[in-house]
């Protein structure tokens, strides 16, 4: 199984967990039967077929989904991803799952996914293309920079955005560079955007320590999952002048209590294709890294990797969720009861999103931002959004993630109230 396969089975955890912790939080919130009405079912989902010329000549026809959950708080958003399994019930839930994301983090998007079931590595570039084309075709009436902003997503990346937006303007006769995000920068995007989600988590954790009073020179950080996310994580850190003393990759984990030179580690993985063996580091179990005597851990690999006893074992005072639902339910109660700070996926990752929406805001405007502008801005929307959750978990004391899912539920809501929908 390779990574965007591995990311694909990796949601269907993440759903399931996310959807039984929101159970608990409906009934804290005490809703409404209309309120968990409106919320129990996307504003609209649909399923288009739609035939490809393939490089034998022949045509085959295609099935793809959208689904736009909530535009209560603004025009929905979220990913295409190309894969074999796709299905409509699983991208409803990641839609609602995206649509609380955007509402914790205060940017003006309701939620959405979509995308067509294919395996895209039996495709040649061409009918790759093409199929990219004919899916544009089919959902372009329900998509626009003021209904519906695809991105990529598994197995989707920004040459396709380039191809979805050069086929869209083609469709409505005029360039809408604001329809699709995550494009190339040649075409509008953004340069920060490949580093948003590490670094927005990044800022996340700053202000964390900045709130308990820690120094980073004395902070030791562990990071599970050298990917792209994870390896981010750590470089930046690293340059912050952090110490990284143990990452991991699927190959395996090291360790140097000393701190390991993460440009060194970024060197020895593209020579040997994994972390393990770094010279004077030690090798490691997964399990010891995430126990490992650390102050902070970073998950950036998949779901349910801390698990019960890691929790009792855990040594790091803080949990930044780069990974999606990298915790188990159980595991997290067991943190929490511990007192240790857990910064949820739904508030550590949404860098990605929050650039997303600075990229259709500039092209709006026909404006291209420099970099030091969208990471300044970035950092304003993480640090709001971090205070905004925290001042919840301590006025209402409960986990953060729990006052994460609580915000992003109230936000929708409350827009929805103001609409006269409810």
């Amino acid at each position: 199984m390779d990574k965007a396969d591995a990311a694909f089975a990796n949601d269907i955890n993440v759903c399931k967990l996310c959807m039984s912790e929101l159970a608990d939080i409906y009934a804290d919130l005490r809703l409404s039967s209309e309120e968990l009405e409106l919320l129990s079912v996307p504003d609209r989902s649909f399923t288009v077929h739609f035939p490809v010329r393939m490089d034998s000549g022949r045509s085959r026809m295609f099935i793809g989904y959208r689904v736009q959950y909530n535009d209560a708080r603004g025009p929905a958003k979220g990913g295409i991803r190309f894969h074999p399994g796709l299905n409509l019930y699983h991208l409803r839930d990641l839609s609602f799952l995206m649509m609380l994301k955007c509402a914790v983090v205060n940017i003006p998007f309701g939620g959405s996914k979509g995308g067509v079931v294919v395996n895209p590595k039996e495709l040649s570039r061409n009918e790759l293309e093409q199929l990219t084309r004919g899916y544009v075709r089919a959902i372009a009436d329900y998509i626009g920079p003021f209904k519906d902003i695809p991105a990529p997503d598994v197995y989707t990346d920004e040459q396709i955005m380039a191809w979805m937006l050069d086929e869209y303007e083609r469709i409505k006769g005029m360039h809408v560079p604001a329809a699709i995000t995550g494009k190339p920068v040649e075409l509008g995007g953004c340069a920060a955007r490949g580093y948003s989600t590490s670094l927005g988590g990044v800022y996340i954790l700053e202000e964390a320590l900045r709130r308990i009073g820690r120094d980073k020179t004395a902070v030791r950080v562990a990071v599970q999952g050298f990917g792209h996310v994870g390896f981010n994580a750590a470089r930046i850190l690293h340059e912050k002048g952090y110490r990284i003393i143990a990452v991991s990759d699927s190959k395996g984990s090291i360790m140097d209590e000393s701190g390991l030179d993460i440009s060194g580690v970024i060197e020895h993985k593209r020579r040997t294709g994994g972390v393990a063996g770094f010279p004077g580091s030690r090798n490691i179990s997964g399990d010891e890294l995430i126990t490992c005597d650390c102050d902070v851990l970073i998950p950036a690999a998949l779901s349910d990797q801390i698990n019960e006893d890691h929790a009792r074992q855990l040594k790091a005072g803080i949990v930044l969720e780069l990974a999606n639902a990298p915790t188990l339910q159980q595991a997290d109660k067991i943190l929490t009861e511990r007192g240790m700070l857990i910064i949820p996926d739904i508030v550590a990752n949404a860098g990605g999103v929050v650039v997303s929406y600075f990229e259709w805001s500039q092209n709006l405007d026909n404006d291209y931002w420099q970099d030091e502008e969208v990471l300044r801005r970035l950092n304003s929307v993480m640090i709001k959004a971090f205070n905004d959750v925290y001042w919840v978990c301590s006025s209402e004391p409960c986990s953060m993630r729990k006052a994460a899912y609580a915000l992003g539920v109230r936000r929708v809501l409350s827009a929805e109230r103001l609409r006269g929908r409810l």
